[in-house]
């Protein structure tokens, strides 16, 4: 059974009642981000009991040394860690000197907590009786401002309901924090500097080794039945702590309350020197504009966000709630105003994975930023790695490739790799191929050709170096062959020709050759340029060409299926359905050696190959393929359901691909893979929007234009989207009955639906 405690509404998050075995679940669904600093949803008072704190600033990281058993040469020598950054949220509380703790209370009622993912802000609020017979009402209410990036809002209300009281808020910023996530429990933060002045109060710390300079700040201001109250704190200044206190006596009725507007500065984006001034400045102009007038812009920005990205679903809550949860977190991971960023796995959820940037960028997260926002978005994420092309060359080089190779990192923060798992970092190389299917895709929806003579042929020259490299040719086969590989699906590691690996590096091979001809005929000086860069010559070509022409495709005759790799068939092929649920799931119920036996899929492998390239497979050979592998897939990966959901939609297997969309958008809220207490799943959240905008929306970009071919569960009376599809913002709604669409701009725009061509014209409804 799922988890089920999350409240059904089409607009926020809702936990209605206490339950200590949910905080950390809940810590991580109702986290707050705003694309540059976020934070799990932690109580802002004391917590004796289990819970996962955690802030975190975006670009921010820790070089933790690589801890393996067995060290093998090439190994990446550190594990990028996501760091837990100080914690600046802290109000701890005291009623009549108790310590306010809802593990040691007497009795917690109408605990509610809600993220309203319409507005963008968390608020909790509970009654609770103190060891000490005090019966408090507490309201919380906090979130990150998408408008002052470096600067976060939280309104603290205490009412006493049983007797008056002395109310002591406690506000703190401490930089004493630890990592869950960490290999040798090294310090990751040095704090030079705490001090306080007025109601300004700061701690200064760097980072160890990379020597990231942050200062977290805040200001507080206190109130009494909303008026504001001019009262000096006492200040505790500790080695690694700031804490002000404020006392105020409060009658049974009355309400007291703080506001804490703190955050962080770092030095990506100011002088070290100027650090302490830039908090300062920031929290006062928040201090000065107030929270409520604060609150009113973040509104309005959400507001903004959710005019474009919103999918609105008619007459299914469940799944309304979900995709709006999926927008919502990758908005708050990643706005595109930073091209230094990324958009990390567990964004500001969590530490699991560390690292900012996964093959999950180029494969699933690229068509949702394209589509929601505007090219230079999806661009600025092609340059990301453009940026670090010379870093994948050195992680080729260390592996022993020559001549330019590059291998993408699995997992990095500045291009060089930092993912510790040999079966992983050295095998999972199909992410290269990502690499370059994400140019491929940029340019087909965009229509902007001129990335690749500008950037993105040098990074297609030098994969396909690695691919003709990577390679080698078998006697016994009379083909090119690639051994020992790790393909999407990671309950199979080193095997031996992964089709989905060998057809992707194929593919690559020939797309670099094609743009290789046509930059030469149509962009003489970038050519020129880049060949001489490169010092690549029409033998090397010829070469790769070899390699490409002569890839070998592990096949099936008996099933005429291609087969996930050599060997797939000697597996005892007993399928999901017949494995007993409490074995579910096997990566925490089995051993590695039984899982790497078993024939059980981690995610789609070869179906996802068949996903990126649709058009190069007939609808007879995918349902052959779908039919196959799909009753072996345990979807115990974050990135599989999305993918089956799609192609269930294409087969016009409606209910399948409607348990599955489900399945997608609900991952983490249903926690289907019991991990949830870890952070969320960010960059599958990409994929459950293409669920919906390429499966039931039937979304493709053909011969330049946008195409449709909807379909709609039963479940639903009908859903809509918009997409931006140069720089026509596309409305489109589907029902039981039609599709229609709309045009936001000024010229008309010629899109097919079912195979037939629309014209849809500006200020119309066009069928």
């Amino acid at each position: 059974m799922n988890q089920d405690y999350i409240v059904p509404n089409e607009w926020s998050l809702i936990e209605e009642g206490f339950q200590a075995e949910k905080v950390k679940s809940s810590e991580s669904l109702f986290s707050i981000g705003n694309g540059a600093m976020g934070q799990r949803a932690n109580f802002e008072e004391y917590y004796s009991g289990p819970t996962f704190q955690g802030s975190y600033i975006a670009g921010v990281y820790y070089p933790d040394k690589t801890k393996v058993g067995w060290w093998k040469n090439g190994y990446p020598e550190y594990f990028a860690k996501v760091l837990n950054a100080p914690n600046w949220i802290g109000i701890n509380v005291k009623v009549n000197g108790e310590m306010l703790d809802l593990h040691t209370c007497k009795s917690v009622e109408n605990f509610r907590r809600e993220l309203n993912m319409k507005e963008g802000w968390h608020k909790r609020s509970f009654t609770a009786v103190l060891p000490n017979d005090v019966e408090v009402e507490v309201t919380a209410t906090r979130f990150l401002s998408l408008r002052m990036d470096e600067v976060g809002a939280i309104r603290y209300e205490v009412k006493p309901i049983n007797q008056n009281t002395e109310i002591t808020f406690l506000p703190y910023v401490d930089g004493g924090i630890t990592n869950e996530d960490t290999n040798w429990d090294d310090a990751f933060w040095n704090v030079y500097g705490v001090n306080a002045k007025d109601e300004f109060g700061y701690v200064s710390s760097r980072t160890n080794k990379t020597d990231y300079h942050v200062c977290t700040g805040m200001i507080n201001s206190v109130f009494l039945n909303d008026k504001k109250q001019e009262i000096t704190s006492e200040k505790e200044i500790e080695k690694l702590k700031v804490t002000f206190s404020y006392t105020l006596s409060t009658e049974q009725g009355q309400t007291a309350a703080i506001e804490k507007m703190a955050g962080y500065v770092t030095s990506l984006n100011h002088e070290q020197e100027n650090l302490v001034e830039a908090s300062k400045e920031v929290l006062t102009q928040a201090a000065d504009l107030g929270f409520e007038a604060l609150l009113t812009t973040q509104k309005e920005a959400w507001a903004a966000i959710w005019e474009m990205a919103d999918i609105t679903i008619e007459c299914d809550v469940k799944a309304q709630q979900g995709i709006r949860f999926n927008i919502f977190h990758l908005n708050q991971t990643y706005l595109g105003k930073d091209a230094r960023l990324n958009i990390g796995p567990k964004g500001f959820t969590g530490e699991k994975y560390g690292g900012s940037t996964y093959w999950d960028t180029e494969a699933y997260c690229i068509p949702f930023y394209m589509a929601t926002k505007d090219d230079q978005v999806a661009r600025n994420l092609l340059e990301y790695r453009y940026n670090h092309l010379g870093k994948a060359i050195e992680n080729a080089e260390k592996l022993g490739f020559k001549n330019g190779a590059a291998l993408y990192p699995m997992v990095t923060m500045n291009g060089e790799e930092s993912h510790n798992e040999w079966e992983i970092t050295f095998e999972e190389i199909h992410r290269n191929g990502a690499m370059i299917y994400a140019i491929y895709n940029y340019v087909r929806y965009s229509g902007d050709y001129s990335y690749i003579p500008e950037m993105g042929l040098e990074v297609m020259i030098a994969i396909a170096r690695f691919w003709h490299q990577r390679a080698n040719f078998s006697t016994a086969k009379n083909k090119y062959v690639i051994l020992g590989v790790t393909g999407p699906n990671e309950y199979e590691n080193n095997v031996n020709n992964n089709w989905y690996t060998n057809y992707i590096a194929q593919w690559c091979i020939k797309y670099a050759v094609e743009n290789i001809e046509k930059v030469k005929n149509e962009y003489a000086s970038d050519f020129s340029r880049i060949i001489k860069k490169a010092n690549l010559s029409s033998e090397e070509i010829e070469k790769w060409m070899e390699v490409a022409n002569n890839m070998y495709f592990p096949y099936s005759e008996e099933h005429n299926v291609f087969l996930q790799q050599d060997g797939f068939l000697d597996k005892e092929l007993i399928t999901v359905a017949n494995l007993p649920k409490e074995q579910r799931p096997i990566n925490q119920k089995w051993s590695w050696d039984r899982i790497l036996r078993s024939p059980y899929i981690k995610q789609a492998d070869t179906l996802q190959g068949f996903y990126f390239f649709e058009d190069h497979f007939s609808k007879e050979e995918l349902e052959r393929h779908f039919d196959f592998y799909e009753p072996f897939t345990v979807h115990e990966s974050s990135l599989s359901p999305c993918v089956h959901s799609i192609q269930a939609a294409v087969l016009n297997r409606m209910e399948q691909a409607y348990t599955f969309y489900l399945r997608t958008s609900r991952l983490d809220l249903d926690d289907y893979n019991k991990e949830v207490h870890e952070g969320l799943h960010i960059t599958s959240m990409a994929g459950t929007w293409m669920s919906i905008v390429e499966g039931f929306g039937g979304m493709r970009v053909k011969d330049g234009t946008l195409t449709f071919e909807p379909r709609i569960p039963k479940q639903w009376k009908g859903f809509s989207f918009k997409v931006n599809f140069r720089g026509s913002i596309v409305k489109v709604n589907v029902t039981q009955e039609n599709t229609t669409f709309s045009i936001d701009g000024d010229r008309d725009l010629k899109v097919k639906l079912n195979g037939k061509e629309v014209v849809v014209k500006p200020a119309s409804v066009v069928a």
